[in-house]
């Protein structure tokens, strides 16, 4: 391939779409079990946990991070699974960027 037709394949190629995962506060999971999902399933460190979980505490929901859809599909996914087989109510749901 020439370098005209790599140039114009690298400008038709662009980023995909990112989505945040935002945890949504209830009155019955406890902060522990929230800071365990954000450090188990988000890879935070303590601190950093503890931070967002007051977050969605005072806020009623944070972003605990942005991935593709299909990672953040799955992180959703997880953090409802999980939050089930513990019997707690926590819920996670994906937001597109920008919108």
């Amino acid at each position: 391939m020439s370098q005209v037709n790599l140039k114009t394949v690298k400008q038709n190629l662009k980023m995909p779409n990112r989505f945040d995962v935002i945890l949504l506060n209830d009155d019955f999971t406890s902060m522990e079990f929230v800071v365990d999902v954000l450090r188990r399933f988000f890879h935070k460190e303590f601190q950093a946990a503890e931070a967002i979980m007051l977050k969605i505490h005072i806020d009623g929901e944070a972003v605990c991070g942005s991935y593709s859809y299909d990672v953040a599909q799955t992180k959703v996914k997880q953090v409802i699974g999980y939050s089930r087989e513990n019997e707690q109510p926590l819920m996670a749901v994906l937001r597109e960027l920008g919108i």
